[in-house]
């Protein structure tokens, strides 16, 4: 990798840091209603970079805390937006970032998750009932990080999660859905974390994933599509829960990654010359991560979080 670019990682940190101050931008304004998302793509961003102290923690999580909405237990995507399992995570991940989940009443936040379960095992979005295998990982990993999964019924998750594989080796959205690599991701982390990749074919699977690998290095999400910088996270976080993530040219996707880069005013885009965002940002980086790209932190390929953060939450509960 010597002769290629080299991660702009100061920029990406200025970029991240200032991106928060212009509340007036397009990109500002595009993301309000997911900014809960954002602040977690942002901050972990700078966490795998060494630079989480770059911002107020006190200030992140106050404004975290905003969007909580004490009588359901949930999280907004901004401040008086409607709770939805998904920002929840974010808000989740975020505290976790800044070993603070102590202002979280643990069980109040587990009892909103545990109520979007429905019969057959799946889970909701949210109260108006949207259902996808997102939200099964969603779920799953909320509850984990909580150490609150025992509120569920973790087989009737799983046996849900199962019913979504296709013959192809990969998952979908809901059954009979066609396989995609973030589903793939989300159903593949769920099964992680509950301790069920038994019921993944490995080798049919990573197969489907490493055919991801498009000529110019980059991963795309599904066969015939261009490849995008995000699929960096979605399909190498698969192949290393499955272990099969030798089977991809590594050099060749970090040059790609690398060459999505703003040198000059920091930022990541989906692929070269395109704009960047702190949403491909951060996949880029959590990319690079996973191959264990010189100056970035480990990240854990399941929760989604460095890979230290991950072990204080569950090695301090054991002792």
């Amino acid at each position: 990798m010597a002769e290629q670019q080299e991660l702009a990682a100061e920029e990406h940190v200025r970029y991240i840091v200032t991106a928060e101050k212009k509340k007036d931008s397009f990109e500002s304004l595009v993301m309000e209603h997911l900014r809960a998302s954002g602040a977690y793509w942002g901050l972990t961003t700078l966490d795998l970079l060494h630079k989480i102290h770059a911002v107020d923690a006190g200030e992140v999580v106050d404004w975290i805390m905003s969007c909580y909405h004490p009588e359901s237990g949930g999280f907004g995507g901004n401040v008086g937006h409607d709770p939805h399992v998904l920002y929840t995570l974010s808000a989740v991940q975020v505290l976790c970032l800044f070993d603070r989940l102590d202002v979280l009443d643990a069980d109040k936040v587990a009892d909103y998750v545990t109520g979007l379960q429905n019969e057959d095992g799946s889970f909701s979005g949210d109260i108006w009932g949207e259902v996808d295998t997102r939200f099964s990982y969603i779920s799953l990993c909320t509850l984990s990080l909580l150490h609150r999964l025992h509120k569920i019924n973790v087989e009737k998750a799983v046996e849900y999660i199962v019913s979504c594989k296709n013959l192809d080796g990969g998952f979908g959205a809901m059954p009979g859905g066609e396989s995609h690599a973030g589903q793939i991701f989300c159903c593949v982390g769920a099964l992680a974390i509950t301790g069920s990749l038994h019921h993944v074919d490995r080798d049919l699977l990573g197969w489907w994933l490493c055919e991801r690998q498009c000529r110019d290095g980059g991963l795309n999400g599904r066969p015939e599509k261009l490849a995008d910088v995000c699929y960096s996270w979605w399909v190498l976080s698969s192949l290393i829960m499955i272990d099969r993530v030798h089977w991809i040219d590594k050099e060749k996707l970090a040059k790609f990654i690398l060459n999505c880069q703003d040198k000059e005013n920091g930022g990541i885009s989906d692929r070269p010359d395109n704009a960047v965002d702190i949403y491909h940002t951060y996949f880029g980086v959590a990319g690079l991560s996973l191959m264990e790209y010189p100056g970035v932190k480990p990240m854990d390929p399941a929760y989604a979080l460095p890979l230290d953060v991950v072990n204080r939450i569950f090695l301090s509960k054991q002792q």
